[in-house]
């Protein structure tokens, strides 16, 4: 009997010393996935085009910086851009598993990652080190971001249509630039005339075409506020105000304002198609400006400071029939946000905002400024007084001057399901494969799918 005692006893022993050996395994072994050579891991997914001027010395120079001034820290980074970038968030998000730290949209096309709570609340971050002052009151306003509360904190303010200007152009054509709708159709002609298109736009990547010109034609006919009326069930996408802004995009391929041939144009290609002077204006978001600037690696540049006093940059002209003209789509940029699966308190939170505080702090807005990747940054705190800036950058800096009226963009404050048909519908009108009642008509139907599925 005692022996058997003795023998329990032992067993029981053995059993509690494996359990031990298997929980510190378990407890070494979760920490492996954060660790490596005593570094805090980072996992982050990063939006960048490489080939825009300045780009890849930025890129490096700000993710050197931050590891060298935080030798605990190594970062898994993947660096992806245009559709790729989109297409691997959103299998992030359908997954429910995403990187620590990733680049998104206050809206959009990073809509689920924010209607699934998938991303902290960074405000706490803000308040805790007394942040608020350093940005603009517009950036931290929670209700403009689709989780409702501050789920990234945006680099900048951006106006998603910019409207250039070629003179040289317009000079050797004996034209100055249009100032309303009728004056550039009537360009088209004497253009062509002379071997140049009239309006550069690249519409292949269907959301440029929703995003940089028809969401401040929507809101020009449509008027400020249009977005709510729908929202909220007091007015249609089939109502006559946005079928006539659908018709508007229809007509500026009949009158040959836009050529058919733009609808296969990939969008990296039209700023060297517009700085090598093939048309006479060139539509696209502010961000476009870092793509003419000074590569300071080479001295290279698409536009040179000399050309660059050759351009101008405003909004589209007035359009007759128009509720409101010399208005344009603004939106909360793009910025920087933290998986909410990681641990409160943990070594990788504290490791990740300090790599978010490192990229919406004053010196990447800074650079970023500089090297043309912002327009209009978020911080409160760069001293312009010491800035070298070229022709453009000051440009696009008083592109705010050239309008009065900000209204939305479409991608940003409603849903995929209800702003792809819209995207589908400009190209269709652009193939004139479709009306822009039909458009309306299909629109509206995904609307009132979406609203009955989300009630």
């Amino acid at each position: 009997m005692i022996n058997k005692m003795k023998i329990m006893s032992f067993i029981l022993v053995a059993l509690a010393v494996v359990f031990v050996i298997a929980t510190v395994f378990v407890l070494n072994g979760c920490k492996k996935k954060d660790r490596a050579d005593g570094k805090t891991v980072i996992t982050v997914l990063n939006y960048t085009d490489l080939t825009t001027a300045n780009a890849a010395p930025a890129q490096k120079w700000q993710w050197d910086t931050f590891l060298a001034a935080n030798p605990d820290v190594a970062l898994q980074k993947e660096d992806l851009y245009n559709e790729p970038f989109h297409e691997k968030a959103a299998a992030y998000a359908a997954s429910g598993n995403v990187p620590d730290v990733l680049f998104v949209w206050p809206a959009g096309r990073s809509t689920p990652l924010h209607e699934k709570r998938l991303l902290k609340d960074l405000m706490p971050f803000i308040q805790r080190e007394n942040l608020r002052s350093r940005y603009l009151p517009l950036v931290l306003d929670t209700s403009l971001q689709a989780s409702g509360y501050l789920a990234m904190i945006p680099q900048a303010l951006t106006a998603s249509h910019a409207f250039f200007v070629n003179l040289e152009v317009l000079n050797a054509c004996g034209l100055k630039p249009a100032k309303t709708y009728d004056e550039l159709k009537a360009q088209v002609p004497l253009l062509k005339a002379k071997g140049y298109e009239t309006v550069i736009m690249p519409n292949k990547d269907t959301w440029v075409m929703q995003s940089c010109l028809f969401s401040m034609i929507a809101g020009r006919f449509c008027g400020e506020g249009w977005e709510n009326k729908i929202l909220s069930g007091q007015t249609k996408f089939t109502d006559s105000d946005f079928v006539a802004a659908l018709d508007f995009i229809r007509q500026l391929y009949a009158d040959g304002v836009l050529a058919p041939s733009s609808l296969g144009i990939d969008y990296g290609e039209g700023p060297g198609l517009f700085s090598t002077n093939k048309g006479a204006y060139y539509i696209d978001g502010d961000w476009r400006v870092g793509d003419f600037l000074t590569n300071r690696e080479t001295g290279e540049a698409l536009f040179t400071s000399a050309r660059q006093k050759n351009l101008m940059i405003t909004v589209f002209p007035d359009i007759a029939g128009a509720k409101i003209n010399k208005s344009n789509s603004t939106v909360l940029g793009t910025g920087w946000a933290m998986s909410a699966s990681i641990p409160a308190g943990s070594e990788r939170e504290d490791a990740a905002w300090r790599l978010i505080k490192w990229l919406s702090g004053v010196d990447v807005e800074t650079r970023m400024l500089v090297d043309g990747g912002l327009s209009t940054p978020s911080r409160t705190d760069i001293d312009y007084s010491k800035l070298d800036l070229e022709p453009l950058q000051i440009m696009v800096g008083n592109l705010g001057k050239e309008y009065k009226t900000a209204t939305v963009v479409i991608d940003d404050v409603f849903h995929a399901d209800v702003y792809n048909p819209i995207n589908d519908g400009l190209v269709e009108l652009g193939l004139r494969t479709k009306t822009a009642a039909q458009v309306a008509a299909e629109t509206q139907k995904a609307f009132d799918t979406w609203k009955a599925a989300n009630r």
